[in-house]
């Protein structure tokens, strides 16, 4: 089940679903949706495992191959559709995703419905065909990441642009993967974070026009 942030504008920007990487739903999604929230975006934040989160990898890799009742792509577009509700049936919608959350986020884009505008990546690369997508892609990369390939890299970004979907992506030099969480103190790098959440607000604003 997602957690909710209503806007904090008047005026309603459109519907974002973010997606949270494996350490789980993390005080650190729940400050970024308010960020989102405080510019006028609806946001939803998807928890896709029951409210639990991770302090290590071992407990990561668990919590993402724990038995569930319903499979994470389920769950992922029915967050999807109760954010389109909420925001209004026709509004245009976002997904932000964080590694982890970053792949599913690509493969929502993928699916024919509903109708994503927008997709923000961080630390997150996947390939597949694009050819249903509709939407404008941003991409945020660590300067130096062991779970994200260059090679995976060039694959999304060729699909893509095959596609004729819009993309841009962005590398923060001296930093790791999870460089956007607080939650992940080890790897938190705070400048980097603000500069990206600052490009990810602008990219959100200009492809979820909302009047």
């Amino acid at each position: 089940m997602a957690e909710f942030i209503p806007p904090s504008k008047a005026k309603n920007r459109g519907g974002v679903l973010v997606i949270h990487s494996w350490w789980g739903l993390t005080d650190s999604f729940r400050d970024y949706g308010q960020v989102l929230a405080d510019q006028g975006f609806v946001v939803g934040l998807s928890d896709l495992f029951g409210g639990k989160t991770a302090h290590t990898a071992q407990d990561a890799k668990r919590l993402r191959s724990a038995p569930r009742r319903e499979p994470m792509y389920k769950s992922l577009v029915r967050d999807l559709i109760e954010v389109q509700d909420r925001a209004q049936s026709d509004a245009p919608l976002g997904v932000v995703g964080f590694s982890m959350g970053g792949h599913w986020a690509v493969w929502l884009s993928q699916r024919p419905d509903p109708p994503i505008a927008s997709v923000v990546l961080y630390y997150a690369a996947r390939g597949g065909d694009f050819s249903n997508s509709r939407a404008s892609y941003l991409a945020h990369f660590a300067g130096t990441d062991e779970w994200v390939s260059s090679a995976s890299r060039r694959t999304m970004e060729r699909q893509i642009k095959s596609a004729q979907r819009p993309y841009a992506s962005f590398d923060y030099p001296e930093t790791g993967h999870w460089f956007a969480e607080t939650a992940a103190l080890e790897s938190y790098q705070s400048e980097a974070a603000q500069i990206a959440m600052k490009r990810t607000i602008q990219h959100l604003k200009s492809t979820l026009r909302w009047k």
